[in-house]
């Protein structure tokens, strides 16, 4: 029952991240293709908007069909996060979680199964069971690095301007004179003070 659980899991999330990603790379199932998206990707700060709308499409594609295949895991679900935690932030930060506030309901609930089939594996139902195969680690490895730089390239803008804000934090602190509370101040040297 476990391996159809992970069978139902893959191609739910697999099959759908596969549309998704088509609608963003070539404007199938009601899409927008790249330049459609990518007008809207500018809009959140990814630029050039047509790159990233490809770039994002093909992960989800690419992660997708992997994930529902069962093959060469656990790249397919990894492949899948990049594009996930990106939309999270750029799109859907600051909002409540429910998609009908325009949060990130439906990243998060696809980062979880992603991750749970990091973790579980693909099952018995699936191309790595038939074939004998199953990614390397030190490719798995490589897979983490690649799209966690992509995440962090994606990402630049809100990092930049992350850093900023604590800089200018800093320098406002700094500028700003200590005040001297009056629970600061010892009563004795007050008195002192007006004796003199």
């Amino acid at each position: 029952m476990t391996s159809l659980g992970l069978l139902l899991l893959r191609l739910v999330m697999g099959g759908l991240l596969v549309g998704h990603g088509s609608q963003k790379v070539y404007g199938m199932f009601g899409g927008h293709g790249p330049y459609g998206t990518g007008q809207r990707f500018e809009k959140v700060g990814l630029r050039p908007g047509p790159l990233w709308a490809r770039i994002g499409g093909s992960a989800e594609m690419t992660g997708g069909a992997l994930t529902a295949l069962g093959l060469l895991s656990p790249l397919g679900p990894l492949t899948t996060m990049a594009p996930m935690i990106v939309a999270w932030r750029k799109v859907h930060w600051g909002k409540p979680i429910w998609v009908t506030e325009g949060g990130a309901e439906l990243p998060a609930t696809n980062l979880a199964i992603a991750g749970a089939l990091v973790l579980a594996g693909p099952g018995a139902i699936s191309l790595d069971r038939v074939l004998g195969t199953r990614a390397p680690w030190w490719l798995s490895l490589l897979a983490i690095a690649g799209l966690s730089t992509g995440v962090v390239v994606a990402l630049q803008r809100e990092i930049h301007e992350a850093a900023e804000r604590l800089r200018a934090e800093e320098l406002r602190e700094q500028a700003e004179p200590k005040r001297v509370e009056a629970a600061d101040v010892e009563p004795e040297a007050v008195l002192a003070n007006y004796s003199n």
